[in-house]
């Protein structure tokens, strides 16, 4: 039973930056896969958004965020990470991130869709997740103070007394191990793999939701979903995704017969935020004309070398995207929704700390801004990391818990219903019936897996449980939350919204019981 101080789960960027800014803290990273694979962030192909320039600032940046984020952006944190940003990005530097520079030396930001001004630091056009993981894995693996510990999945957390005290996690033979810490912080990515499109890789399942969810953390915004407008309709999973700069670049959205859509749907057309580009998209393709992202004018002969990972996934699938418009559909990309966190990263549960799309800090609203998903990540992975030596000397050693869970092999039927459910009920556009049907059935789900002792099934049944009753209390349109039934936003419902997971089995049982009752009505 391995014991650590500190226990980081999770490596993707929030996960490895936070080790290293608690350097020469001794630290245990534990992660499901090989340091740089199935991470999300080495996918990201935008960048850090931060104020770099001058004619650029902090509140400019901020700004932005809460026109985003739909009218529910915490304000003073927003304006707080955007003035952190500069800081960040100047760590990412000393850690070995090479991002793109002018002549002269100083960094060359790019635009991306609804920011007010080129204030992406990126690498290499589409490169900077790879790029940055790159770097921190190099300097994690040089960093003695940090003990990477891979291939083991996180799948519960162990409590004493009321707090956090560590997690029991799985390995590749099924076996749960016990890994105890006077304190835990989870950065283990995002809830993608619920959904059959996904932009995310297949460990992105939720499961911090539903771990912190069963140990009776606060979730916040759990309805609060972001679709990538384009990701490219090749056929793999995950989907490859079209970078959102392709579009700052002047890249534009047409149908299978060459038309322009998105003028007629929104003042900046294709820079307009995400959901109201991904319902425009969705439309295209649920009815048949198609959506493709035609890059040809506007960067041409020149895509390869300023592209050079979305050509390599379009080249593949035989598509030439400097002379060929390319595919695209809505896939579920990232999430808003998460543990609740203070503005130090930490949760409602004593002793556990997110950072990363695990958490919900308030800075996203209902609509994360492009590329403030990188800079979440590092500013509280920072601050979660000072927060926890400030208040590790008065945190109690674990003692030795509970046996681990008795090992279930994975259910991969179970897992692809949540998918199919998820996909066609709480997808780009939803509605009581929908969501009614898939409340329901993840329920059946969930307690199925409880029966069989399946915490893999459990974790994702629970996590899309949250994010489809949320979405189901919410009873407007507001960001990336769009409910066909409700198509306005509500004023009254501008704010965050709250949920346990009792209060989600509560509802899911009620509308089980109403399900059954119909169903004996109609006999």
């Amino acid at each position: 039973m391995p014991r650590s101080d500190i226990l980081i789960v999770g490596g993707g960027l929030a996960g490895l930056f936070c080790a290293l800014k608690l350097a020469p803290q001794p630290v245990t990273l534990l992660v499901a896969a090989p340091l740089g694979e199935g991470s999300s962030s080495a996918w990201a192909q935008g960048g850090v958004a931060a104020a770099v320039l001058p004619s650029d600032s902090p509140e400019l940046h901020a700004k932005d965020t809460e026109v985003a984020g739909a009218g529910i952006v915490d304000k003073d944190l927003a304006l707080s990470v955007a003035r952190e940003a500069g800081a960040r990005v100047n760590d990412l530097l000393a850690f070995g991130a090479p991002f793109d520079r002018d002549a002269s030396g100083a960094l060359l930001p790019s635009q991306e869709a609804a920011h007010s001004a080129r204030r992406i630091v990126r690498v290499k056009g589409d490169g900077a997740g790879a790029a940055i993981m790159a770097a921190l894995i190099a300097r994690v693996r040089a960093t003695p103070s940090v003990n990477v510990v891979e291939g083991y999945v996180a799948e519960d957390l162990i409590l004493e007394d009321g707090r956090v005290a560590g997690v029991f996690a799985r390995d590749a033979q099924g076996a749960y191990k016990t890994f105890t810490a006077r304190a835990t912080i989870v950065a283990t990515g995002g809830i993608g793999a619920l959904f059959a499109l996904t932009t995310n890789p297949p460990q992105a399942t939720g499961a911090a939701l539903a771990m912190g969810a069963r140990a009776g953390a606060r979730i916040a915004d759990a309805e609060f979903v972001q679709f990538h407008p384009t990701a490219i309709d090749i056929g793999r999973d995950p989907a490859p995704l079209a970078t959102e700069a392709l579009r700052g670049e002047g890249a534009i959205l047409v149908n299978r017969a060459g038309k322009r859509f998105m003028p007629a749907l929104h003042r900046d057309a294709e820079l307009a935020p995400r959901d109201v580009v991904a319902r425009g998209v969705f439309a295209e393709v649920s009815g048949g004309r198609g959506a493709f992202l035609d890059a040809t004018q506007a960067v041409g002969a020149a895509f390869a070398e300023k592209f050079p990972n979305v050509a390599s996934a379009c080249l593949e699938a035989g598509i030439d995207p400097a002379t060929q418009p390319i595919p695209v559909a809505p896939a579920e990309h990232y999430h808003m929704g998460g543990l609740w966190t203070d503005a130090r990263g930490r949760t409602s549960l004593p002793g556990l700390w997110a950072a990363g799309e695990s958490g919900s800090t308030g800075l996203h609203g209902g609509n994360r801004l492009a590329s403030n998903s990188l800079l979440e990540a590092v500013v509280f992975a920072a601050r979660a990391a000072e927060d926890v030596q400030t208040v590790l000397p008065r945190l109690p050693a674990p003692k030795t818990p509970a046996s681990a869970p008795r090992a279930v092999p994975p259910d991969a039927a179970g897992a692809r219903e949540i998918r199919e459910i998820m996909q066609r009920h709480v997808g780009v556009l939803r509605d009581d019936k929908g969501l009614r049907i898939a409340v329901v059935r993840l329920l059946r789900l969930r307690d199925k897996a409880v029966v069989s002792e399946n915490l893999d099934l459990r974790n994702r049944a629970e996590a899309a449980l949250l994010i489809a009753a949320a979405a189901y209390n919410r009873r407007e349109s507001r960001g990336g939350h769009f409910r066909t039934d409700y198509p306005q936003a509500d004023p009254k419902q501008a704010q965050r919204s709250s949920l346990t997971l009792d209060e989600a089995l509560a509802l899911a049982r009620a509308l089980a019981t109403e399900e059954k009752s119909h169903v004996l009505a109609r006999a």
